[in-house]
């Protein structure tokens, strides 16, 4: 997102889609429930435990004249244990009409903000596969946190668009809503006729009837449920291929799109800034890139996977958003915190992007920009967060954003230019598609480095204070 301790001995990466639970006939021992929750401290009631989400099939249908959304779900997963039951996170005031489990009708309940609790006519075996489908209509309701803002359904003047982070996916689809269980999306969505819709990935086809038309997007790479996005509404869009051959499909708002080659520009942009960036970080990880230009009125751009979701006036394109959204797609897209207090993993990273695109596009040093952000006094309140656990309602403060780039800055300068992009692309390469932590990135530092960064990183990430030059 744009602005807006753990011990080293626990570097662990997860990979989506890489679990490898024991086969059906092999599973033995009692049935349990799965938990209710992902075990992230700074957000208990996310996620769940028990299986793991392979696949997401949204077929949506949107009418922005009453808001109404209906959908219908099939999510593909494999059990992690033998259950006796487990849950999805899906959000009220949507109501479920069927529910089946492998073709058969389920028991099911709804309990707390956000749980759904399936419960099958017979356990379901570790490591067995097994689909459910929900089908359900209401009016999605958005979230507006006090301390983090506005995620979810977010509806506009003519459609609406789904922006996740950090939760929120959960407004209109069933979901497995933690950053661990990253799965493919296809999506068919139905929409009044003149409407436009997008989506993460690549299209698959629309057709039209009864003054309707329906666009198929699907995303093949493993993806975050806070990453996943819909975007409807009056778009005009601009396709074209990067200098690699990477499809590049953007969109602005047609009441935005006012100055004749706007969207070329920001099309161009886009592409120039993947070609860039791969130049530093290695092969961009997606099929696909682009970004939305949109009035939602959420005041941030968000790094949805593979086109980002930009919430902006275009009357001057902001070229460091830009370069940090994309950025996101190595850094927060394809290598995904396993948890939220890692967030800087993330927004440090991309933060850092903006720092490079300013010396290159700008000649502001790398260096220049590190001692701008580290002037601020050592009295302010911000150095009194730990950038490796900002703490819940911080993830996306200053903290997370600056004094995590500067953190990349002060690792640049104490083992040198060839051993931190070195890291930095290695980093990228070795983790991709997967969830990562901040003790993982201390282990590849030394490994590159062949330095014992411990005194380094326990002042700068994990300790609250200024750190000392």
């Amino acid at each position: 997102m744009s602005s807006r301790f753990l011990s080293t001995a626990a570097a662990i990466t997860v990979t989506a889609g890489l679990l490898a639970p024991a086969t059906a006939a092999n599973a033995s021992g009692p049935f349990t429930p799965g938990a209710a929750g992902a075990g992230d401290p700074y957000f208990p009631d996310m996620g769940n435990g028990g299986y793991d989400v392979g696949h997401y099939d949204l077929g949506l249908a949107y009418d922005p004249a009453t808001k109404v959304l209906t959908g219908k779900a099939v999510i593909s997963a494999t059990a992690t244990q033998n259950l006796s039951r487990f849950d999805l996170d899906f959000r009220g005031p949507l109501k479920i009409s069927k529910l089946t489990l492998n073709g058969k009708k389920a028991a099911f309940k709804r309990t707390g903000a956000q749980e759904l609790v399936i419960t099958p006519g017979r356990g379901l075996p570790r490591g067995g596969h097994f689909t459910v489908s929900v089908s359900y209509s209401g009016i999605p309701q958005k979230i507006d946190d006090p301390a983090l803002g506005i995620s979810g359904w977010v509806a506009t003047d003519e459609g609406a668009v789904g922006l996740n982070q950090p939760f929120g996916a959960a407004t209109y689809y069933p979901v497995n809503d933690t950053p661990r269980d990253k799965a493919t999306y296809s999506y068919r969505i139905t929409v009044p006729k003149g409407l436009t819709v997008l989506a993460n990935g690549e299209p698959t086809g629309t057709s039209s009837k009864g003054g309707k038309t329906t666009s198929g997007w699907a995303i093949r790479k493993p993806t975050a449920s806070e990453l996943s996005m819909v975007a409807i509404g009056k778009f005009n869009v601009t396709k074209s291929n990067t200098k690699g051959g990477i499809p590049n499909i953007s969109a602005i708002q047609a009441a935005l799109d006012t100055k004749p080659g706007q969207g070329k520009a920001f099309n161009a942009l886009t592409g120039d800034l993947v070609t860039w960036e791969s130049g530093l970080y290695g092969r961009y990880p997606f099929d696909s890139t682009g970004g939305i230009i949109v009035k939602a009125n959420v005041g941030y751009a968000l790094e949805t996977q593979s086109r980002p979701v930009y919430d902006q006036d275009t009357s001057d394109l902001d070229e460091s958003t830009i370069a940090h959204e994309i950025g996101h797609q190595w850094f927060g897209d394809s290598l995904t915190p396993a948890r939220w207090a890692d967030i800087w993993l993330n927004e440090g990273f991309a933060t850092y992007t903006e720092w490079l695109y300013a010396e290159k596009s700008q000649g502001v040093a790398v260096q220049k920009s590190f001692d701008q952000a580290y002037a601020l006094p050592a009295t302010d309140k911000r150095w009194a967060l730990k950038t490796a656990d900002p703490g819940r309602d911080h993830i996306f403060d200053w903290t997370v954003y600056e004094r995590g780039a500067m953190t990349l800055q002060a690792l640049r300068k104490k083992i040198g230019d060839k051993a931190f992009f070195t890291l930095i692309r290695r980093w990228a390469d070795q983790h991709r598609y997967g969830n990562v932590t901040t003790a993982a990135f201390i282990k590849a530092a030394e490994q590159v480095s062949h330095q014992n960064l411990h005194a380094f990183f326990t002042a700068w990430v994990y300790t609250s204070g200024k750190p000392g030059l």
